[in-house]
């Protein structure tokens, strides 16, 4: 087989791993479409690490038994060697359609014929990894893993390496061992098998493991003696980590809004997006709710220092992104027809100011950013709708006609000078297209050419969608993480949009998606999973890389999940009255 390397010291790494896909894909012959191949993370280097993914790799409903096989010899040619071989077993068995395998098919990318005795297999020690994520200076690649294989949570994880005897071991998650074709307890170590098996704070579950050593004669009668078993096998059972995710996922659009409501949108200490758009979302939550002023007991206590001028929010130097804190002011107008709060509103946009053609309005970054696109025109289509000043329309859709930051390809650069995909940046796009239309009068000038604009970018963005739902943190570099919050962001522009009309119904298969993957990413405390923490624009895409995933409590996730959740509740309320809004 021939493969892209290059020499790096004394070891050649593999580079392109077109033939292995191709050769794979010929292996499943007619039911190669059931299969994509796509990336599970990255090495320091930006190199992907591949993934040869089966349809119901996330399919909730499946009653196929979901296998990962990971191939982690420290050889990639011989990696490569196995995985073809290990796939031919599969695609041949006669118990294949009810079995669900994927395949990490090489975890190490160096060849030859010694890789050196200082080289470990990437999956032979180091978990769980530690945090922040992703981050390891050592390289990130079993930060990448681990966090991969715990979501895609497959009911057993098979490793195999290549070994001069058969060796079965099996991890602590399984606990009929007839189950393992005799396998021998794995030891207590900090491999991959053995510590995705239990309990862990960065995983949501343990998964049942299997290691296979073989030699390359004994490894196709191994394999056809563990397809039999768990092809034979009835009620095959799931992992923990699978039927937590799918709990997760069963829990209703209000339930998790709730969740988020409890934990997020209490404190005003700064005023910022992160926070405003989370006590917007604790008002529009309560709407909803039989008794949802009693949600808002402390709500008073946040806001009135806001409302009264006691509290002086914006000071000398005025940005988008504490100007946009302000939306929760809207919705009490709305809800409470509190005249203080419209003033505010109608204050905040007041900063905002044209200044002209091909510059930015006042208030908002020199370098045209995408995050304006979200922070101003949130307050001033509000402002529009509570004054119906079109001074306020005017600036609005001249940020978004006159920045001039999408590409050919439909995606947003983050900023002019920053020619970089950034996922939250384009969430960032997204959202502020779909705020912008909210408020925009069916006959406004621009609206037409607006809707244009956002639907070849949500357009640009579905054919990046990953199977989980989710979008990388760098949109062009696949195998970088998953990232949560530009996925809130651009899962609600495409529901906002099919509930008002300007999307049709080609975009709730990608909505949908979406919130399967943010749902599964939130615990019932209002932790998420793997968001980009605050960023400004960077100077090279390993800056965006190196940003910390936080996996915990952030304000900025809380707050996007939550407008998600209820937008997903209101875009289905529509759909099922059969009208927009």
């Amino acid at each position: 087989m021939t493969l892209s390397t290059i020499v790096k010291g004394d070891r050649l790494v593999v580079t392109d791993f077109t033939n292995l896909k191709h050769a794979l894909i010929e292996l499943a012959g007619d039911k190669s479409e059931e299969w994509v191949w796509s990336s599970c993370g990255l090495w320091g280097d930006r190199q992907s690490l591949p993934v040869f993914l089966h349809a119901d790799g996330y399919v909730p409903s499946t009653s196929r038994a979901r296998i990962l096989v990971i191939v982690s010899d420290k050889d990639a040619l011989k990696s490569q060697a196995i995985a073809e071989g290990v796939f031919g077993c599969y695609i041949k068995h006669p118990d294949q359609d009810k079995i669900s395998l994927s395949m990490i098919p090489v975890t190490d990318l160096y060849s030859g014929p010694d890789p050196g005795l200082e080289h470990h297999s990437t999956t032979a020690q180091g978990y769980p990894p530690h945090r922040p994520f992703y981050q390891d200076t050592h390289g990130p690649q079993k930060q990448y893993l681990w966090r991969w294989i715990s979501f895609n949570a497959p009911d057993l994880i098979v490793e195999i390496c290549s070994g001069d005897s058969v060796r079965w071991q099996a991890n602590d998650a399984i606990n009929d061992l007839p189950l393992t074709v005799g396998a021998t307890r794995i030891p207590a170590d900090d491999s991959l098998v053995s510590a995705i098996g239990i309990e862990a704070p960065d995983s949501v579950g343990p998964i049942p493991g299997v290691r296979l050593i073989a030699n390359q004669s004994d490894l196709p009668l191994e394999i056809n003696r563990l397809l039999d078993v768990v092809g034979k096998t009835r009620g095959w059972k799931v992992s923990r980590a699978r039927t937590e995710l799918d709990r997760r996922r069963a829990r209703s659009y209000l339930e998790i809004a709730t969740f988020l409501a409890d934990e997020y949108g209490h404190d005003l200490d700064v005023m910022v997006y992160t926070k405003g758009v989370a006590i917007s979302g604790r008002l529009l939550l309560a709407e909803l709710l039989p008794k949802g002023e009693d949600a808002l007991k402390d709500l008073d206590s946040i806001v009135e220092p806001f409302l009264s001028g006691g509290i002086d929010y914006f000071g000398d130097n005025p940005g988008s992104s504490s100007i946009g804190g302000i939306v929760w002011a809207y919705d009490l107008v709305r809800i409470r027809r509190d005249s203080r709060a419209k003033d505010l509103i109608v204050k905040s946009a007041e900063l905002f100011a044209t200044n002209g053609l091909g510059v930015p309005p006042k208030c908002t970054d020199p370098s045209f950013r995408v995050e304006d696109m979200f922070n101003c025109n949130a307050i001033l289509g509000r402002a529009y709708d509570l004054t119906n000043d079109p001074k306020y329309l005017d600036i609005m859709s001249g940020l978004l006609l006159d920045a001039g930051t999408q590409q050919e390809d439909g995606l947003f650069f983050h900023a002019r000078g920053a020619p970089y995909y950034w996922g939250r940046g384009n969430g960032f796009a997204a959202i502020g297209f779909s705020e912008s239309l909210t408020y925009m009068p069916e006959d406004h000038v621009n609206r037409s050419n607006l809707i244009d604009i956002h639907i070849n970018h949500l357009s640009a963005l579905r054919r990046l969608q990953q199977p989980s739902g989710m979008y990388w943190q760098m949109l062009d570099l696949p195998g970088s993480y998953q990232e949560f919050t530009c996925t809130c962001m651009i899962g609600y522009a495409m529901a906002r949009g099919i509930r008002f009309g300007w999307l049709d119904s080609s975009f709730s298969d990608s909505v949908n998606l979406a919130w399967q993957g943010v749902s599964e990413r939130i615990d019932d405390d209002g932790n998420v999973v793997d968001a980009c923490i605050s960023t400004g624009v960077q100077d090279s895409v390993d800056a965006y890389l190196s940003r910390e995933a936080i996996f915990g409590r952030d304000d900025r996730s809380g707050s996007l999940a939550l407008w998600f959740a209820l937008e997903m509740y209101h875009m289905n309320e529509s759909l099922a009255r059969g009208v927009s809004q």
